[in-house]
């Protein structure tokens, strides 16, 4: 959210190619992944709140070393940086979440957790970019800093001990517990459509700023705009997705909600020149798409995991999704050419034809997610019934 919008005034101060600034995307994705898979073994044998508050540091320091950054070299390694602890902090959170809240509620709770990506559109995007525009590029970086360090205080403050997990660990080191969860089949499962759908999330999304300046025509004040409108649309829509996942099956909802976004960015890639009223409407209807999939997505696949592996799972979970997303935009970078500076660029539109492909996919394992989850609460109904029956 902070280095898509910057895309196009990036490329255009540090005289980046776009598979350059891909690569300054996947940078955070890469080092994000392999972080989360290298502490995954620890991530249930500590409080949930100490870990999440020492990655959460260190994350801080790496957004500040990025506001320092001076060349593309520095850029990248302060990323690098930054996704060594940024990685660990969604599977924590998740972790948290899964704890706390039943299954029944998780998709609510996920539709009000997803609204931070709404959120972050309808303030911090327009926000970053004006005060990029008004000062440089790094000045984004120094804002999320400040904010990062007044929620971890919040964090300190209020966050209760989350301590349940730590009596149910049977595995007596963090590699035999890594081992554990990786060779679970159910888990698998869930490991893989969560890569899927990370790739074909993250896959449009690095050029979207660049695309929108040089070949729908929009400019730099219509580009908050666009970015305000689009992410309040989703702070609307989320809520409504939540509690409609609750009520009707979340597979079906995942289904529609996928071959919606297909359609949507098929049309979206192949648009030239386009009014500002247009862009706006076409945003929002492909930002219903991509977030009404992934809010039954995440409640089902947080379903998989017993307690005593959340930790793990949520982590290699949360690791293969930011690896993925670094491959989506590597892959991205590779598609997209632009022949010189402020040039339309080309073959945006194949990766459009690309995430329909690995979106296909997606709904087939999402199915198998939505089998494993529905017999896992079958047989947890019918564990309850002959205790029951024994009590009276």
């Amino acid at each position: 959210m902070v280095m898509s919008p910057l895309g196009d005034m990036l490329m255009k101060s540090l005289n980046l190619k776009p598979s350059a600034f891909g690569i300054a995307v996947s940078a955070y994705a890469f080092s994000a992944g392999i972080s989360g898979l290298l502490t995954a073994g620890f991530a249930d044998k500590y409080d949930r709140k100490k870990l999440l508050l020492f990655f959460y540091a260190g994350f801080i320091a790496g957004t500040i070393f990025c506001g320092l950054a001076e060349s593309y070299a520095v850029l990248v390694a302060a990323r690098i940086i930054t996704g060594l602890f940024g990685g660990v902090i969604g599977s924590i959170s998740m972790a948290i979440i899964t704890d706390i809240f039943a299954l029944q509620q998780r998709g609510r709770v996920m539709g009000f957790i997803q609204m931070g990506f709404g959120a972050s559109q309808v303030l911090g995007v327009p926000i970053g970019i004006y005060i990029a525009t008004l000062w440089r590029w790094e000045a984004p970086f120094w804002m999320v800093a400040i904010l990062s360090i007044m929620i971890a205080v919040t964090i300190t403050i209020y966050l209760k001990p989350l301590t349940a997990h730590l009596a149910l660990q049977h595995d007596k080191s963090a590699f035999t517990h890594l081992w554990h969860t990786v060779k679970n089949s159910d888990y698998r499962v869930g490991f893989t459509s969560t890569a899927l759908l990370s790739i074909g999330g993250f896959m449009m999304m690095p050029f979207g700023s660049a695309f929108a300046v040089n070949n729908l025509g929009v400019n730099y004040n219509q580009l908050t705009m666009l970015l305000m409108v689009s992410g309040l649309s989703s702070l609307l829509i989320m809520p409504l997705i939540g509690k409609l996942s609750d009520k009707i099956d979340k597979f079906k909802i995942f289904a529609f909600a996928s071959v919606w976004m297909m359609i949507m960015c098929v049309l979206y890639t192949n648009l030239g020149v386009t009014p500002l009223i247009l862009v706006m409407v076409f945003n929002i209807l492909m930002m219903m798409g991509i977030m009404s999939r992934m809010i039954p997505s995440s409640a089902l696949t947080s379903a998989i995991p017993e307690m005593s592996d959340r930790g793990a799972f949520m982590s290699i979970n949360s690791s293969l999704q930011q690896i993925a997303g670094g491959i989506a935009a590597a892959v991205a970078g590779l598609i997209v050419t632009q022949p010189s500076k402020g040039a339309p660029l080309q073959h945006y539109n194949t990766v459009g034809y690309v995430i329909v492909v690995i979106s296909i996919i997606s709904i087939l394992l999402m199915r198998r997610v939505d089998k494993m989850t529905k017999r896992k609460l079958a047989d947890k109904k019918a564990a309850i019934i002959p205790e029951e029956a024994f009590a009276h």
